[in-house]
């Protein structure tokens, strides 16, 4: 369990973070009165996330590996975050729409159908909490582990 401690602090360091997107984005009306704006501004929460890749592997390249790191340790480091990440994304899920957003899916939903982009039954089908929970864990894993494989890249060290 010691040698994941970095991944898992960057893992609830990335979680909380949703947290706090999300909340800024109800305090500016992105779930209600600008929710029409809201597939534009929520796909910038990826400069955050990458942001948190980033940091988190460089503190490993320079606290754990003595400043050298070759691209599968920056990788597995990464994979290791996406991890715990997934495992916390239905938690996260869940406190979001339970205390941050409670109507973000009623509001999602009645604007999509209004819209003409679903139907009523695929709107409330799509915006739920399960579905986002599943969602959430695998966008987490995929956007997650494609993260961890490019910031490697960048990050690691030639000898």
């Amino acid at each position: 369990m010691n040698n994941y401690k970095l991944e898992i602090r960057w893992g609830v360091i990335f979680s909380v973070a949703m947290l706090v997107w999300l909340l800024i984005e109800r305090l500016v009306g992105l779930h209600d009165s600008l929710i029409h704006q809201h597939m534009l501004w929520t796909n910038l929460f990826a400069i955050v996330a990458i942001a948190i890749y980033v940091l988190a592997l460089r503190q490993k390249r320079a606290r754990e590996l003595q400043g050298q790191m070759t691209w599968k340790q920056g990788f597995m480091c990464g994979v290791g975050i996406t991890i715990v990440v997934a495992i916390l994304s239905p938690l996260t899920q869940w406190l979001a729409h339970s205390f941050i957003s409670p109507h973000f899916f009623s509001n999602m939903a009645d604007y999509a159908v209004r819209s003409g982009n679903m139907t009523e039954a695929q709107a409330l089908n799509y915006f739920n909490l399960q579905s986002y929970m599943i969602q959430s864990v695998i966008g987490a894993v995929v956007m997650g582990v494609i993260t961890a494989a490019v910031v490697a890249l960048f990050l690691r060290t030639r000898k």
